[in-house]
């Protein structure tokens, strides 16, 4: 009887996920037909209805309380709006990543897209066969980051977190395939995948701002937190220079990557690299990135969850 509830239940539960991600995909489709401007507005306008209704508008809310308590509950919610904002563009965006990305390094008139720290990106460009590391959070359109990198003929392999619904997961992972370099889903034997191609002098990109419950205990916003130990690891393993990106959205639909330079992780007496330390080095780098545009991180992640 509990092997039949339990078959009958993970059926139910597949069913679930493919009636979903025929929905998602299918809205998707639909966007495509639009012109992307046009497309990206209507998601931004149904999100800032719809999400105050769900769940996870009261988990943002709350987040951003033990965040911000010295704003006013007016001033927390217009973030939350910010925010359902940011991540409807962003979901449009995947089908439009061919169409908005016209960053182009030789152009001498800026696009839609425009890039802060050239100079280092050309400078990593000549260092021949020396691996890079680099690292964002989930502000502003960040699937750009690896498609810039691209176009400076930095081939970037990233470490991303697949959805929990494999068909949306598989459709999201074809969409980023044809658009940007490797991809490395984060789940067992990922970190030998990444080491490989720092030891062939490649570069990786990764996302440090999601909970890890096997993770350091660090701090974001004051809070305590479980943190990815796998970017110092590699840094330490490898002795590569770590570069910290992001994506910042600007008015009018247009987009400002920033590439800063290197930094330098903490090391201990005997000279290796610190991991807590610098666990926390990259949650303070994110939270400043997060306090310069609120409304443009993902605020309903269970990001404090130990």
């Amino acid at each position: 009887m509990k092997r039949l509830l339990y078959t009958t239940g993970k059926r139910l539960k597949t069913l679930e996920y493919w009636l979903t991600a025929r929905m998602v995909i299918g809205i998707l489709t639909l966007l495509r037909k639009l012109p992307p401007e046009k497309a990206l507005d209507l998601a931004e306008k149904v999100a800032r209805k719809l999400g105050p209704k769900v769940g996870r508008h009261r988990l943002a809310v709350d987040n951003l309380r033990h965040a911000y308590p010295e704003k006013s509950e007016a001033e927390l919610q217009t973030i939350a709006l910010d925010m359902w904002g940011n991540m409807a563009r962003l979901a449009a965006e995947y089908v439009f990543l061919d169409k908005l990305f016209d960053f182009d390094p030789e152009a001498e008139t800026p696009g839609r897209v425009e890039v802060e720290g050239v100079e280092i990106f050309k400078r990593l460009r000549d260092e021949k066969d020396v691996p890079h590391i680099f690292f964002t959070g989930h502000l502003g359109n960040f699937e750009f980051l690896p498609i810039a990198a691209a176009r400076f003929e930095l081939a970037t392999t990233s470490l991303f977190r697949p959805p929990n619904n494999p068909y949306v997961a598989d459709y999201i992972l074809k969409t980023r395939s044809s658009a940007m370099g490797g991809l490395v889903p984060s789940q067992a034997g990922a970190a030998l995948q990444l080491a490989r191609v720092l030891d062939d002098g490649g570069n990786i990109g990764v996302l440090v701002d999601q909970k890890f419950r096997k993770g350091v205990k660090t701090h974001f916003f004051g809070r305590e937190c479980k943190t990815n130990p796998l970017l110092p690891k590699l840094a330490r393993q490898y002795g590569c220079d770590v570069y910290p990106a992001r994506c910042k959205r600007l008015p009018g639909g247009r987009y400002r990557l920033i590439v800063e330079d290197k930094i330098t992780l903490p090391t201990q007496a005997d000279g290796m690299i610190d991991i807590e330390a610098s666990a926390q080095l990259l949650n303070d780098v994110v939270e400043r990135w997060v306090r310069e545009d609120p409304g443009q991180w993902m605020w309903f992640h269970k990001r404090w969850e130990m």
